[in-house]
């Protein structure tokens, strides 16, 4: 009968050999991304926020006009809608203070 030798791999139980924890340290991964993963979260997820955002407000960059539901007719159609329904009688559009503070109730 042979006896073998087992031996844990160098990072623990449940790593492998060919890449580090997280797949971080694989030879076949980026510089960049190794050096992000070692930064302060705080000082990677602003600037990713910053740069989603940035990134979202082109498209709206160039728009002129207000969507048709921000027009002044259709806001006042629709706080009549919720004034006839009773729409949050409580503190919304259909308060007595809202109702008093309208100018066109």
């Amino acid at each position: 009968m042979v006896k073998v030798w087992y031996e844990p791999p160098p990072g623990g139980p449940r790593t492998h050999l060919n890449r580090g924890g997280y797949y971080v340290e694989s030879s076949r991964t980026p510089a960049f991304i190794t050096k992000l993963n070692k930064a302060r979260p705080i000082s990677v997820v602003i600037p990713a926020l910053a740069a989603i955002g940035a990134l979202c407000y082109i498209p709206l960059m160039n728009q002129k006009n207000l969507p048709i539901t921000l027009s002044p007719e259709h806001v006042a159609a629709q706080r009549a809608y919720m004034r006839y329904h009773n729409m949050n009688p409580i503190f919304g559009i259909s308060s007595k203070k809202a109702r008093a503070a309208d100018p066109d109730h």
